[in-house]
């Protein structure tokens, strides 16, 4: 089989897999048990902790473990909202988020907040220019993705900072999740960037578990009451298993970063120049240094992206239509719809996506089923 569809999930690493279970074996205690067992498991947590501060080239207190990106996308917009509505009610996302982001952002107009749409240009780049003409007296929060999941389009993170730089009382945040190991972390996780939201299961670690940087100084309301874990921000008991493998993965994905990212562009490049031959082929993504090395967004013409998908399953090859956490969706992409494409255009798009772990003989093979497929539909279509 080949898997070409690890923006969606990418399988765990063996060693991983390996640190997971024998923590699973191993380690007892509930971390906020005063025993012996309890400390064990507290102090694995710590370790991990600065582990993925040490990556990130942040401080280890400024980390906080979630259960994935999603809910760290909802932790950082309604508790900012909560946080913060004394001073404002208005939110500004951009038009290619995540549902994570915008379906957090769209609850809250239920509660008396108003949601700006930052727009985006042909090749789904936010922007820059329209964000000061959104911003209010009444803004609280700025949220742009570093990495479209649906195009790998890389947002331009340190511009909208420098933007914000005049506006210091305005949170911002950066979903993170297509981006770790990918771009380089100066990219996304900076100075002016307030929240960045990660999740394990997208850099070859164990699903269910995530962590935000959270930068020291800003404020953010608890989404989760309870038994105070997590300095008394996110309440649950730790999962430490999880906790433990997720900071080996991110390790391990930040290893040889520009070797492994060189990789995945080579072949990018490839399946770009390939599908380039045929005339009936629309490319939504770039091989260029704006967007990210592993995700090609492609359509075929006439055919919806769905049929392509299981018409490559049948011939043993995973891809997707555009996100993951939406394919069962009826209606296209909404990153296409905010960069303006027709829908029966949209509606034909397919996602590729890459790992260090592709190679160039899976994508030969690749386009041997694409040149196969193409002529089928086209004596079928007619």
């Amino acid at each position: 089989m080949i898997y070409f569809d690890n923006s969606a999930t990418t399988a765990i690493h063996p060693s991983v897999l390996d640190t997971y279970v024998k923590t699973s074996q191993r380690i007892l205690g509930n971390p906020s048990s005063l025993h012996q067992l309890g400390s064990q498991a507290t102090r694995l947590i710590t370790q991990s902790r600065q582990q993925i501060a040490e990556n990130l080239g942040v401080d280890a207190e400024e980390i906080y473990f979630t259960s994935g990106g999603t809910e760290g996308d909802n932790w950082v917009i309604k508790g900012t909202a909560m946080e913060k509505k004394e001073f404002g009610n208005h939110i500004i996302i951009s038009a290619i988020e995540h549902s994570a982001v915008s379906k957090a952002a769209e609850q809250l107009t239920k509660f008396g907040f108003a949601v700006s749409i930052l727009p985006v240009d042909k090749k789904g780049h936010a922007k820059v220019s329209e964000l000061k003409k959104l911003i209010r007296k009444e803004t609280i929060l700025v949220s742009v993705m570093a990495v479209n999941n649906e195009i790998g389009s890389v947002q331009p993170i340190k511009e909208i900072g420098d933007v914000l730089k005049n506006y210091p009382t305005i949170h911002f945040h950066v979903d993170a999740v297509q981006a770790l190991g990918k771009i380089p972390t100066e990219m996304y996780v900076t100075d002016r960037v307030d929240f960045a939201t990660f999740s394990s299961h997208k850099f070859h670690g164990p699903k269910g578990t995530g962590f935000i940087y959270w930068r020291k100084g800003r404020r953010l309301a608890p989404l989760l009451n309870g038994g105070g874990q997590e300095g008394n921000k996110r309440s649950g008991t730790e999962n430490v298993p999880g906790i433990v493998a997720m900071a080996k993965a991110v390790r391990l994905h930040v290893t040889d970063q520009e070797l492994k990212n060189r990789r995945e562009a080579n072949i990018k490049q490839y399946l770009i120049d390939s599908l380039s031959q045929y005339d009936k082929v629309t490319l939504f993504s770039e091989d260029s240094d704006v967007f990210a090395p592993h995700i090609l967004c492609f359509g075929l013409k006439g055919i919806k992206g769905e049929v392509l998908v299981h018409a490559f399953e049948k011939k043993d090859i995973i891809i997707s239509t555009t996100s993951a956490c939406s394919s069962k969706s009826k209606v296209a992409g909404g990153t296409l719809h905010g960069m303006g494409i027709p829908d029966d255009i949209a509606i034909t798009a397919v996602r590729v996506s890459l790992t260090a772990e592709s190679s160039m003989v899976e994508a030969e093979q690749f386009m041997i089923v694409f040149k196969q497929l193409q002529e089928q539909f086209s004596k079928i279509n007619d």
